[in-house]
């Protein structure tokens, strides 16, 4: 019975691991697009005419972002799984 019970521990916290780190892949992202944003809309308080610029590069920076964000949840959700 101590063999299930350390296997079903296992299991646990593989899974409590995995909402974890995506948990805190979610955060990471989210603090990481409101600082690109919050550095962008002052880049275009300074320049107003390069807001078109600013703006196009804020937009990109922020689907990387969200890429590598998208990308660890996965991983972590495929961990859990396993």
């Amino acid at each position: 019975m101590t063999t299930l019970m350390v296997l079903l521990a296992e299991l646990a916290l593989g899974k409590l691991s995995a909402g974890i780190g995506a948990g805190l892949a979610a955060i990471a992202a989210a603090y990481g697009i409101g600082k690109i944003g919050s550095a962008a809309m002052e880049a275009i308080a300074r320049q107003p005419e390069a807001s078109a610029d600013i703006r196009s590069n804020l937009i990109v920076v922020s689907a990387f972002i969200e890429g590598v964000a998208f990308l660890a949840v996965i991983v972590c959700l495929l961990l859990a799984v396993l």
